[in-house]
């Protein structure tokens, strides 16, 4: 029996309101995986059986550390219950039912490069320019649209303009080619799974009569679809439990609508509110730069982070002459970090954008300090690995024609470009799947050559298949590993990379072994679909022994002792982008805050007065978001202070302290960084105006927006066009 008196007060009230719509609002480290799990167990121990509760999480890693907490205090009773991902409790619906819908039940989940490999193909055969409408902007396009449950021909409607009836006929034909592969992409696993329950009643309700109890975390990360989802399943029992935290935001780029958790209140009225504001992670001093910061969010739900522990340290920053300036001080202080004993896993650098990465990786270098990149090559992304898994999905789903396109000739068969298009266009032409025309012995243009190639490849397919049945999954791997030849071809090279090959086919092997140790009657099926399903967030189960290099979109859900948080300059952090819209600047804040609570002892903040980016030098001003920070929080001396320790206090003493008054400083209070016109000015400004901007001269404004608050100027052909704003910008007007 979970014992409730292990959590604190708003905890223990958030495990024990079982009934009815609850939202938790859950701050950064307030232990929200710690009250979910003993709610779900205290349910439990109410007689709830577990086969009525649905946990939703966003990542594999947060299902698995949620189930073996609550089989832990439910001494294994939770085995039943449902405790996985969207995407993965979409799939097991649909494999129960997809046939409702006019597929196979063993249809096959696309990733992102079998999605670019089908949306390069629909341009070619539509005679599109890829240069004016490349792949990854036609994919961003088409998920976009999914995101907001827009069909083809919904998406036109949107977006009438002749530029969109390219991206709208790729969209169709994507959309046919993954019906005729049998087939579903990321996307679709929600929405076919929302079909399929809008369209079948029973089906609805068969659900909603199992899954009584449903709980949701990190609610504020759901799309229109997911938001649907969880309408639909929790029904007229209302039994619907949320968790998340609005100040933590950051993927609307993704499809995440913060208004799905901002109303939950009002979509499920006479609901529970409860917040977790006590934070287990950070010292005071970090959780009230925090607080400070995002308090200048309009959207979103009050709350303050509080601890009770001491404040720790002042946070560190540094304003460098340039980023090779700025990443030899993040350099020093990591090496000052190691020296007292820190564990190289335990610090990170968080940056804006990936491309920031390459200066720090150089300075760490130079200094021989071990990194390690996040967003390096997964091992299911890697090429023999995807070989084989093409080969295996083949066997399951023989209509998957982009699987036999990648591994028809793989190791090399002699089967060329061409003899794959005159396949290909047989097989449309015909209504077959390409591995249908091959067993056929179609087409019969093809040469005696061409025929023998495929008519091997067909035979090796079907023999393979026909050992589904006979062999364990482990044992078809090992067969079909063998009988295709793909391991074979790597063994006797002595190139290093090839070597690793070899490793990683052999670890693949181990990894069937083990799924089907934990998941008996999951088969090749399932394997194949939680391949499918593993995310990026996933990889890092564990902490590495080397420093952390990352975004700070990928640093969300971790902590570390001691975070760098760099380039913290306006146009780089906010981007520039978001300076003329309100919801895009709310969101850089919620960034910011996520950057801050990922540190639990140190925090360290540096920008540069000049920076090289894109191939193009700027010299930015610091980010509001340092000015935003209680200046007396700060310690900004240019040189590596030893650690002076803060008079510890009780929990929000210092907020409390400060409620008569905000004492934020200024971005100009900052060293280094000149005061603006200021809000009187504002209206100053008017298109046509000449003004001096002390970082890149003189300008030309455009246009102004958002009644005189920003201001889009053109500076020529060094800096280009910038929004700036007219209150906080380090310029004048030029008469």
């Amino acid at each position: 029996m979970a014992d409730l008196n292990k959590l604190n007060s708003q905890q223990r009230l958030a495990a024990e309101t079982i009934e009815g719509p609850v939202l938790i609002l859950a701050g950064a480290g307030s232990g929200k995986t710690r009250a979910l799990t003993y709610r779900m167990a205290n349910m439990i121990d109410h007689g709830i059986q577990p086969w009525h509760i649905l946990m939703i999480t966003f990542t594999n890693k947060a299902a698995r550390e949620m189930r073996q907490r609550v089989d832990t205090l439910c001494d294994g009773a939770a085995g039943d219950a449902w405790v996985m991902t969207f995407h993965a409790c979409c799939a097991r619906m649909l494999r129960r039912d997809i046939e409702k819908l006019g597929y196979s039940r063993d249809f096959t989940i696309y990733d992102e490069d079998d999605r670019n490999v089908v949306i390069k193909r629909a341009i070619k055969s539509l005679n599109i320019n890829e240069k004016n409408y490349p792949p990854r902007m036609v994919r961003a396009v088409i998920s976009d649209a999914k995101n907001r449950m827009l069909s083809p021909e919904e998406w036109r409607q949107e977006n009438p303009e002749a530029r969109s009836l390219a991206y709208f006929k790729v969209y169709q034909l994507y959309e046919e080619t993954l019906k005729s592969n049998n087939a579903l992409d990321f996307d679709d696993l929600l929405l076919k799974t929302l079909e399929l329950l809008s369209e079948h009643p029973p089906v609805l309700e068969y659900y909603q009569n199992r899954f009584r109890y449903i709980m949701v975390d990190e609610y504020q990360d759901t799309n229109v679809a997911q938001y649907q989802l969880v309408r639909l399943l929790s029904g007229e029992s209302r039994n619907l439990c949320v968790v998340g935290d609005d100040d933590q935001s950051i993927y609307s780029w993704r499809g995440a609508d913060i208004r799905n958790i901002l109303s939950f209140e009002k979509d499920f009225p006479g609901c529970t509110v409860i917040k977790l504001e006590e934070n287990y992670r950070s010292t005071g001093t970090i959780l009230e730069a925090a607080n400070r910061v995002i308090k200048n969010n309009h959207s979103r739900k009050p709350k303050a982070l509080w601890t009770r522990e001491g404040e720790g340290e002042r946070i560190r920053f540094y304003r460098a002459m340039d980023e090779r300036e700025e990443a030899a001080w993040v350099c020093e202080n990591i090496s000052a970090l190691l020296r007292e004993g820190y564990d190289p896993g335990e610090i990170a650098a968080l940056y804006r954008t990936n491309a920031q990465s390459r200066v720090l990786e150089e300075a760490l270098v130079r200094r021989g300090i071990k990194y390690g990149v996040y967003g390096g090559l997964k091992f299911y992304d890697r090429k023999e690995i995807k070989d084989i898994i093409a080969y295996l999905r083949l066997l399951v789903n023989p209509a998957d024609d982009v699987s036999l396109r990648r591994v028809i000739n793989e190791p090399r068969r002699g089967i060329g470009e061409a003899t794959l298009e005159t396949l290909g266009q047989y097989a449309e032409e015909n209504n077959l799947s390409m591995l249908g025309a091959i067993i056929q012995g179609k087409p019969d243009e093809l040469g005696a050559r061409a025929k023998n190639a495929l008519k091997g490849f067909g035979q090796l397919i079907e023999d393979l298949s026909a050992l589904r049945e006979s062999l364990s999954a482990v044992e078809l791997v090992e067969k079909l590993i063998d009988e295709t030849g793909i391991l074979s071809q790597y063994e006797n090279s002595k190139d290093p990379e090839d070597v690793s090959r070899v490793e990683n086919i052999q670890e693949l092997v181990t990894a069937v072994g083990e799924y089907s140790r934990q998941n008996p009657e999951g088969g090749l099926t399932g394997f194949l679909e939680n391949v499918a399903l593993v995310t990026d967030t996933d990889r890092l189960d564990e902490k590495t022994q080397t420093v952390t290099l990352m975004t700070l979109h990928s640093a969300k859900g971790l902590e570390f002792g001691a975070v760098f948080l760099v380039g913290l300059e306006e146009t780089i952090f906010p981007i520039s982008r978001a300076m003329m819209d309100d919801e895009q600047l709310e969101e850089e804040r919620r960034l910011m805050y996520v950057g801050v609570t990922r540190a639990k002892q140190r925090l360290y903040l540096s920008c540069a007065r000049n920076r090289t980016l894109y191939n193009e030098r700027h010299a930015n001003a610091i980010s509001r978001f340092v000015g935003e920070i209680p200046r007396e929080l700060i310690d900004d001396g240019r040189r590596v202070q030893a650690p002076s320790r803060l008079t510890p206090s009780a929990p929000n003493q210092r907020l409390n302290a400060q409620k008569s008054g905000d004492t934020a400083p200024k971005p100009w209070e900052i060293p280094g960084v000149q005061k603006g016109m200021g809000k009187s000015a504002a209206s100053l400004f008017h298109v046509g105006d000449r003004v001096m901007h002390r970082s890149f001269g003189q300008g030309t404004v455009l246009d102004v927006r958002s009644d005189g608050k920003v201001l889009i100027i053109d500076f020529g052909k060094i800096f280009g066009t910038k929004a700036i704003s007219a209150e906080m910008a380090p310029m004048r007007l030029v008469k």
